[in-house]
């Protein structure tokens, strides 16, 4: 899915390799990203959203999801 700029929900990979989900984007500035598993207890942020590459949309989770048994 890589040329897709990630957005809130997405689940991305960025520029240290950690998989992450996009909580919040702000002032279309910083993109607020949080771990796939665990709650928001542990945030970090990058100003760099080309640094992002979207593993699967929000809109992508949700269908799986809809869809699992």
């Amino acid at each position: 899915m890589s040329g897709l700029r990630a957005e809130v929900g997405d689940l991305v990979r960025d520029s240290t390799g950690r998989q992450a989900i996009v909580t919040d984007i702000r002032q279309k500035q910083t993109w607020v990203l949080r771990r796939p598993t665990g709650g928001m207890a542990h945030q970090w942020e990058t100003d760099d959203p080309d640094s992002l590459h979207v593993l699967e949309t929000r809109a992508s989770r949700s269908a799986r999801r809809r869809d699992a048994p």
